[in-house]
């Protein structure tokens, strides 16, 4: 096939040998089955995003780590370079994240490195050597399902305990490998710590995936894994070990409105009788 523009460069410079063919595209990237040596592997081609894209991925970016002051200055000020930077640091969030993940036993693609902006990583393929399906594709039996939510549970897990939550994991960022199932798509890796939004998504990442296996094993519907690893997390008790029962006693109890009000009312009088006595002062001097 005609090489794409955006890989022409990694041919030039010896990273791969030759485009095979396109494995899928999407808005953020297109991604092809490419040779290097006698390896086939994928190349994840990221696409320059409009303005609009930036303000959809604010909540991702929050907590996230920039390369200096200057940097997170202009990002936030959403300047041109601010904008260029915030490309830039969206598109090294996947290769990072993938390197720090697979260090951590998370089941990942290895990545091979991040050229002329292209994601150079391993294809995930089935027994016969196709490109994997993705979770939502295939059918399980009860017992792959709990086999196959134990191993993804695990993997949040570990990814929890690094700082990362994936934040939009589901059935479509899961492939099917012969030795069970692999996570990809990391763009929009969320900060656990620097990210207020991080609970709600870890709890959307966990509940897509038991409502997909929960079609083929329906006691998984009824756990509450996310919740429990997130109370673990939060008093630091959470370790990439640590043996889940999915059950989770939430706090039912309804905030007691009317003293809250007090509170507040009391602590306006005491602004207010602070103030009276600053003013009597002051006439006084």
């Amino acid at each position: 096939m005609k090489t794409p523009a955006g890989l022409q460069p990694l041919i030039d410079d010896g990273v791969i040998d030759a485009v095979l063919r396109p494995l899928k595209s999407g808005k953020e990237a297109s991604v092809y089955v490419v040779r290097a040596g006698d390896d086939i592997r994928c190349a994840k081609v990221y696409k320059d995003l409009a303005q609009r894209s930036f303000q959809a991925r604010v909540q991702y970016q929050e907590g996230r780590k920039v390369r200096g002051s200057r940097q997170a200055r202009a990002m936030g000020k959403a300047t041109k370079f601010g904008r260029r930077e915030q490309e830039d640091a969206w598109k090294h969030a996947e290769v990072d994240a993938l390197f720090a993940l697979a260090e951590a036993g998370v089941h990942v693609p290895r990545a091979y490195g991040y050229f002329h902006g292209v994601l150079v990583m391993d294809l995930v393929t089935d027994a016969e050597g196709h490109s994997a399906p993705r979770l939502g594709e295939v059918e399980l039996t009860p017992d792959e399902a709990r086999a196959f939510h134990a191993r993804l549970i695990g993997d949040v897990v570990r990814m929890l305990c690094v700082g990362l939550i994936h934040g939009d994991l589901s059935e479509y960022n899961v492939l099917v490998a012969p030795d069970g199932p692999v996570i990809i798509d990391f763009p929009q890796v969320v900060s656990a710590a620097g990210n207020n939004a991080a609970r709600d998504m870890l709890l959307r990442d966990v509940h897509n995936l038991r409502d997909t296996l929960g079609r083929f094993a329906p006691e998984l519907a009824d756990t509450h894994y996310g919740e429990e690893m997130w109370a673990l997390y939060e008093k630091g008790d959470l370790h990439p070990e640590t043996a889940l029962t999915g059950r989770f006693t939430f706090d039912t109890r309804r905030a007691d409105v009317a003293a809250v009000r007090m509170s507040i009312e009391d602590a306006r009088q005491e602004a207010i009788i602070r103030q009276q006595g600053r003013e009597e002062a002051a006439e006084h001097d």
